[in-house]
């Protein structure tokens, strides 16, 4: 979509032309899943779908929100902002308010349009999109000076506060600070990052999508976080590490006794998936993507045997991926228990293997998976 394209849906809904459109792109994660909120390193990339936001000012107390594609409409005053709706979607505008609000920010009332082209449930992150975008229109809206690491954060703790899922920074950074054929290697200890360039000559980025969404989603993520910081914690008391980056598998074993097998797992994966991510890095500076696609066929194996955060529809489609030479590399991506596998294919013989693995696909679960080809794009951005 285009900036006149989605005035043109304020305009039909508020009677007036925005003042600024904002495009927030969703992401993908190349590797270092679930690290993010273990201190580790990630490999994030925005890519060329988009939530978009239309606002403008009102001359009163009243925040007016309509969600284009659903379409649905919420209003609420300023002062009852910082209460969360019972329907989701506010949740993800109200908690930036809220957020803003608790850090001293001018905020006074906004209508704003809701719409965008990013797959919902397919774990690209619709939801981090439309903070970044939330705080990036308020920012501009209100000429509130602050900077996009601020705005990451706030988005961050927004989805953490507000909505209730305790996730790590990943989502919100790459988000905001994408940047077109450029992957980011991103220090989720203090925020550091380094752009790397990612243009594969004749290989495409793929997402396969399950088209499920398991309930446990939500509440297994917070189940993990909560593991990881038991078995963190275990550490900590026979061992001077502050995070997951210093430990190692002979610490683990060390400290086995004092947690349960289900943390171990978890915090086994960790420590693997840190290293592996280093490893990756090392590889794509080196030209060696076939090393790169095994590392990446690695850390699923860990998502789906010590983490426990995949399900039958993504390991069969990893599975599947796996015995097909077309594809370099590919595993389940965000959260799980759902959502898509991304793979790293040879572009000419992208139709041939889905149709394969399809078949497959269908043939088990009785319906098609999805496919998306993705390009790496910018950044969260105020459409001119």
């Amino acid at each position: 979509m285009n900036k006149a394209e989605v005035s043109a849906l304020f305009a039909q809904q508020f009677n007036e032309a925005p003042s600024f459109v904002i495009a927030s792109p969703g992401r993908i994660n190349l590797i270092g899943e679930h690290v993010d909120y273990n201190n580790g390193f990630v490999l994030p990339a925005a890519i060329n779908k988009h939530m978009y936001v239309a606002v403008s000012k009102r001359n009163d107390h009243q925040i007016v929100l309509h969600a284009a594609d659903i379409p649905q409409n919420y209003q609420t005053s300023l002062d009852n902002a910082s209460q969360p709706s019972n329907v989701d979607w506010p949740n993800y505008v109200l908690g930036v308010v809220d957020e803003l609000k608790k850090d001293g920010h001018a905020v006074s009332g906004f209508n704003i349009l809701i719409t965008g082209n990013i797959p919902i449930g397919a774990g690209v992150s619709s939801s981090a999109a439309l903070e970044c975008a939330t705080v990036f229109a308020c920012k501009h809206l209100f000429d509130i000076n602050i900077s996009k690491q601020a705005m990451v954060q706030i988005a961050q703790r927004a989805e953490n506060n507000f909505v209730g899922v305790n996730c790590g920074v990943m989502d919100q950074f790459a988000s905001m600070f994408g940047k077109a054929d450029h992957v980011i290697k991103l220090d989720c200890a203090d925020l550091s990052y380094t752009y790397f360039p990612f243009q594969l000559e004749n290989i495409s980025i793929v997402l396969f999508d399950t088209f499920v969404k398991h309930s446990l989603a939500s509440s297994e993520y917070n189940t993990r976080r909560q593991e990881c910081e038991t078995g963190l914690a275990a550490l900590r008391q026979q061992f001077s590490i502050t995070s997951f980056r210093e430990a190692t598998l002979t610490m683990l074993d060390a400290v086995a006794d004092t947690i349960s097998k289900d943390v171990y797992h978890r915090c086994r994966y960790v420590i693997d998936e840190i290293a592996r991510m280093e490893a990756a890095c090392n590889h794509l500076l080196a030209g060696e993507i076939d090393a790169f696609g095994a590392r990446m066929y690695e850390t699923h194996t860990g998502l789906s045997k010590l983490f426990k955060v995949s399900c039958p529809e993504l390991d069969l489609i990893v599975e599947n991926c796996m015995i097909e030479p077309a594809i370099i590399g590919a595993r389940m991506m965000g959260g799980g228990f759902g959502g898509c596998v991304i793979a790293l294919v040879q572009t000419t013989e992208l139709e041939t293997v889905y149709n394969r693995i399809n078949a497959v696909y269908e043939n088990t679960f009785g319906h098609s998976m999805g496919k998306y080809v993705m390009q790496i794009g910018d950044g969260t951005r105020v459409l001119n």
